[in-house]
């Protein structure tokens, strides 16, 4: 069976409902792990929360998600991250963080660590992105990229989304430096055009692709929003049907999970592609970065 470990920042999330707000929770990597577990995959999430309810409740929730949470460390001395979504008409969406100090940010100081990248050096896919690079101070920056290095010399699979979120970094250049680092150790790339034009300036995916290819990521998916994404032989396969978005937070991360439940499925990249965009559409018709599964025939 793969095993599939991701790593990141898992927050708190304030989404509108109604006249009011919804508390939920979401975070790049974690939608991803989420989305895989949903789908059959032994994945399990890399953190660290603290030791309040909100964390407990966290780790209740991921566990009721099938999510191995057994790599989530504990700092007592800090709390997990709170984002707040707020959707246009359009169902654009735009952030507002509260994350300086999240017990994340610590996670490669947290106590048990040595172990738990022990563990998670025994990953068939380590996946992690610019985000969980960027909430790091250097050292941990370090140790996560050390990781991912161990787990291809292992003979598994290192999945990187270059998600670039410029509030995070002290200037692009920074950005761009571990970025470019991530990639060199990555077997998997799954870029977003969008952020990759703000952050290095490149305006078509076959560029982005040259880019990361060059860099010795040998199996790049360019993500290109509503427009569809391209695969590495310059291919773009388009989403199945136009839709109009209730809530595109989460879109790319739910298209990453359909993308790579496909492949650890046995699927063609083509294939794996379809079944990105498949899961991606279901999400934005739905509010909130991880929406509720939808209940099975039947159930109450």
């Amino acid at each position: 069976m793969t095993r599939a470990i991701f790593v990141g920042e898992a927050m708190l999330e304030l989404s509108q409902d109604g006249a009011g707000w919804r508390l939920g929770y979401g975070g790049d990597t974690l939608n991803t792990a989420i989305h895989l577990a949903r789908a059959g995959i032994d994945t399990a999430y890399f953190t660290a929360v603290g030791t309040d309810p909100f964390s407990a409740d966290l780790l209740a929730r991921w566990a009721e998600e099938g999510l191995d949470t057994s790599l989530v460390l504990s700092d007592p001395a800090r709390n997990p991250g709170l984002y707040a979504i707020s959707c246009d008409d359009a169902g654009e969406r735009s952030f507002t963080y509260w994350r300086g100090e999240s017990a994340a940010r610590r996670l490669f100081a947290c106590e048990g660590i040595a172990p738990a990248l022990d563990r998670a050096a025994q990953a068939d896919i380590l996946g992690f992105s610019l985000i969980s690079l960027a909430i790091l101070p250097e050292a941990g920056r370090l140790a996560l990229l050390d990781l991912a290095g161990r787990v291809v010399r292992r003979g598994g699979k290192v999945v990187f989304d270059g998600n670039y979120r410029p509030r995070l970094w002290e200037d692009p250049t920074e950005a761009q430096r571990w970025r470019d680092a991530a990639i060199a150790v990555a077997t998997v790339g799954l870029p977003t055009l969008e952020d990759e034009t703000a952050l290095s300036g490149e305006a078509c995916a076959s560029a982005v692709n040259r880019h990361w290819a060059g860099l010795g990521c040998s199996e790049v998916v360019v993500k290109l929003g509503a427009a569809g994404a391209q695969l590495p032989d310059g291919t773009v396969i388009a989403p199945p049907e136009v839709l109009k978005p209730v809530d595109t937070s989460g879109a790319g991360d739910a298209f990453n999970g359909g993308y790579l439940a496909a492949r650890a499925s046995g699927a063609t990249v083509a294939e794996a592609v379809m079944a990105g965009h498949r899961l991606a559409g279901w999400c934005v018709m739905n509010r909130g970065a991880i929406p509720a599964r939808p209940k099975a025939s039947g159930e109450a």
